[in-house]
């Protein structure tokens, strides 16, 4: 066994605080890595604060994390895929059934025994699997990506949850030079969408309530932003866009964007608003316009993103902290007061 420095809640309501977990000891299969940077992601606080309870009840201690870079620095007798050194990242996922057809497909994310990073059923030691916010974790090779080496390792680490979840969507879809795209809501997941979309080649749309985020969107790649809330903005793009990525958590109208979509366009949602969306029939009837889910990818998707992300130089923009801030980084995340994503270094665990 391993003892390794984290920051754990013990309950709903408590702040993260240090303490000392334990890492499983190597199988044959297995990576020890040294967690570098990781990212903080909304569903950290979601989870951290039990408020996904419908869905799934947190057990504390409760370790979060899964947008994890960091340095191998041991592997299994039989890993071969990775040796001591390489630079390497871990994802939502650290294990899944491997034989059901999903897995077969490459599609790990929609596994019905699927084991998330942390609050996932730990076979080896008992309990819950622990995250990232943490110096040291141990995960099966099979869920160890790459990571190129020229991409900053901090802004690299919300490439393992916001970069899949808006790349998976794109490609799915077939964005790609010659199509209109738009990005709602530009956030930790709206800025990674567009970048994408902009790198994929396509006319590139960002839609906003906030006048102060179009100087942003250009410079992250949006060839023409729109002002939701302006009612003449929105009527010009009737009807125009081949695929729309909706990154918006909060309730809002998506009617209002179904209307914007070509004959066969397509809206993805990736934001999670906490509350049903009123859905009207009559704007997916007279364009045969679709509108669909998506999460993660696949193990195999998330390495072709990663490796998408190095040829292209993409990765997050991030506000890098110590761990000691991150419950002020919780704080300032509901207010969105972050551009885009909190990415901690987990160097500051040495002097706790």
């Amino acid at each position: 066994m391993l003892n390794a420095k984290a920051y754990s809640a013990v309950s709903a309501t408590s702040p993260l605080a240090p303490t000392t977990i334990v890492r499983r000891d190597l199988t044959e299969q297995d990576v020890q890595i040294e967690i570098l940077f990781c990212g903080i992601c909304h569903s950290d606080l979601h989870t951290v604060r039990n408020e996904w309870s419908s869905l799934i009840q947190t057990v504390y201690p409760c370790v979060p994390g899964h947008e994890i870079v960091g340095r191998v620095t041991k592997v299994g007798s039989a890993v071969t895929k990775f040796k001591v050194g390489d630079l390497t990242g871990v994802g939502c996922l650290v294990d899944s059934d491997h034989t059901c057809p999903q897995c077969q497909a490459g599609l790990e994310q929609f596994c019905p025994n699927q084991v998330w990073t942390y609050s996932g059923k730990d076979k080896h030691l008992g309990g819950v699997t622990y995250g990232g916010y943490s110096d040291t974790i141990v995960v099966d090779q099979r869920f160890v990506l790459r990571i190129p080496e020229n991409l900053d390792p901090a802004a690299a680490a919300p490439l393992l949850c916001a970069g899949i979840t808006t790349y998976s969507p794109l490609k799915h879809w077939d964005v790609k030079a010659g199509k209109k795209v738009g990005v709602v809501g530009l956030g930790g997941l709206g800025h990674m969408g567009v970048k994408f979309a902009h790198a994929l080649g396509a006319h590139t749309v960002v839609f906003t309530t906030s006048k102060n985020k179009v100087e942003d969107a250009l410079r992250l790649g949006a060839d023409e932003v729109v002002i939701s809330t302006s009612a003449s903005e929105m009527i010009r793009h009737t009807a125009s866009f081949d695929f729309i990525l909706n990154c918006v958590s909060a309730e809002h109208d998506i009617n209002a964007y179904i209307n914007l979509l070509a004959i066969d366009g397509n809206m993805t949602l990736v934001g999670a608003p906490e509350k049903p969306l009123s859905l009207g029939a009559f704007g997916l009837l007279m364009g045969r316009r679709s509108v669909s889910g998506s999460p993660i990818g696949g193990l195999r998707e998330t390495q072709e993103m990663l490796d998408f992300c190095g040829k292209h130089n993409i990765t997050s923009d991030v506000e890098t902290i110590a761990i000691q801030q991150v419950n002020e980084a919780y704080e300032r995340l509901l207010k969105a007061d972050v551009k885009y994503r909190f990415s901690i270094d987990m160097a500051s665990l040495k002097s706790e």
